[in-house]
């Protein structure tokens, strides 16, 4: 009993004697892991809007957006989300029937089938977007021009950023 007291006692201090060890880093990211962990927050939470969302998911953090122009983005983002909803009632058959479409391209795992699937979801959608670009040139003039070089930059795009193009293999 008094030899496990002792070994307990020593083990504890030699614990709290030591120094932590830095964390390493790989080189992987050059942003810190806060902002790195922020980023991946929005990227999740504008994905769960889908077509809702005015930009493309997480590209607002990309943006690095002022509070003060987050504030005026907000009314112009409802309106297009309002946009967005009423459009997608009234053109839910269509859209459902081309997400079951795209689920069984999927199943099949038939790269033809896939593309063919994801190109009748677009179309479905592509009805939106005259009201997407009159959005989005309603926000230029609250951006500075290297904010506006990152929005209009063709990666940061929606149909490059779609969620249902993520792991795609015929999106190569």
């Amino acid at each position: 009993m008094k030899t496990r007291f002792a070994l307990i006692a020593i083990g504890s201090s030699l614990l709290l004697g030591t120094t932590p060890l830095p964390a390493q880093n790989t080189g992987t990211n050059s942003l810190p892991l806060n902002q790195t962990v922020k980023y991946q927050l929005a990227l999740e939470n504008d994905r769960t809007l889908g077509e809702l969302a005015l930009l493309p998911p997480g590209l607002k953090e990309k943006l690095q957006l002022t509070d003060e122009q987050r504030g005026e983005l907000k009314p112009i983002e409802d309106d297009f989300a309002k946009t967005s909803r009423e459009y997608q009632a009234a053109n839910q058959p269509r859209i459902d029937a081309a997400q079951e479409a795209n689920r069984q391209a999927r199943a099949s795992k038939d790269a033809a089938k896939i593309q063919a699937a994801r190109k009748q979801l677009q179309q479905v959608w592509a009805g939106l977007q005259p009201y997407r670009d009159s959005a989005v040139k309603r926000i230029k003039p609250l951006m500075t021009p290297e904010q506006i070089a990152i929005l209009e930059d063709e990666k940061n795009q929606w149909h490059e950023s779609h969620t249902t193009e993520a792991h795609d293999p015929s999106a190569n």
